[in-house]
């Protein structure tokens, strides 16, 4: 267990998947310099149970991602910050926040591939990929559904769970994951239970 700076968002980390972030906070400034002293430079991500991003006081998730910089452009204001998820965590416990939120964390088991789930992933990335082709007709959607996946299975399997349409309580759910297979199914069920919502009518006043 490991103590790390924390960032608590409005939404979900998943490992391999990409985070932009705009920095502007006193806070949170002086975390990007602490942490980029480091090599790599990293903090980790949990999702807001309740309460806002800005000016602290919100309840958090417990579970979350740490996030590796990738690259940081100054602009008037702000700094904007490229992250890459990397590895789930766990916190165990809040630590004062000095200025910026910190705590406790400890890593989570990796999922381990087996190439006898291949046909399991394909599944999971069809209903992924028609769910975000049918949720486009509503709404515009942060990825497309013809959006490029890593050719490594490990790293594929987590970016499907990523651009799947879902709500941050399920994601959340994706995220505690304790195997790969349970992973690619619940994204499935997931998955068909928001085309099932989306497909519902609306009810004839």
């Amino acid at each position: 267990m490991t103590p790390l700076p924390m960032f608590p968002l409005g939404s979900v980390l998943f490992p391999y998947m990409p985070l932009q972030l705009r920095v502007f906070e006193d806070r949170y400034l002086v975390m990007l310099s602490r942490i980029l002293k480091d090599e790599p430079a990293e903090f980790g991500v949990v999702l807001i149970e309740r309460g806002q991003e800005v000016g602290g006081g919100e309840r958090r998730f417990r579970y979350g991602t740490v996030a590796q910089i990738t690259e940081l452009e100054a602009s008037e204001g702000f700094i904007g910050v490229t992250a890459q998820g990397e590895r789930r965590i766990e916190v165990i416990d809040w630590l004062a926040e000095d200025p910026h939120p910190q705590a406790t964390v400890r890593d989570l088991a990796v999922l381990d591939w087996d190439d006898d789930l291949l046909p399991l992933r394909e599944r999971a990335e069809q209903a992924v990929r028609r769910a975000l082709a049918l949720a486009s007709e509503f709404a515009d959607q942060l990825w497309p559904s013809t959006v490029e996946l890593s050719r490594d299975p490990t790293a594929a399997a987590w970016q499907i769970a990523g651009i799947a349409p879902l709500g941050p309580l399920d994601q959340i759910e994706l995220l505690r994951s304790t195997s790969m297979e349970r992973l690619l199914t619940a994204v499935i069920d997931y998955t068909q239970d928001a085309v099932d919502s989306l497909s519902t009518p609306w009810p004839e006043e």
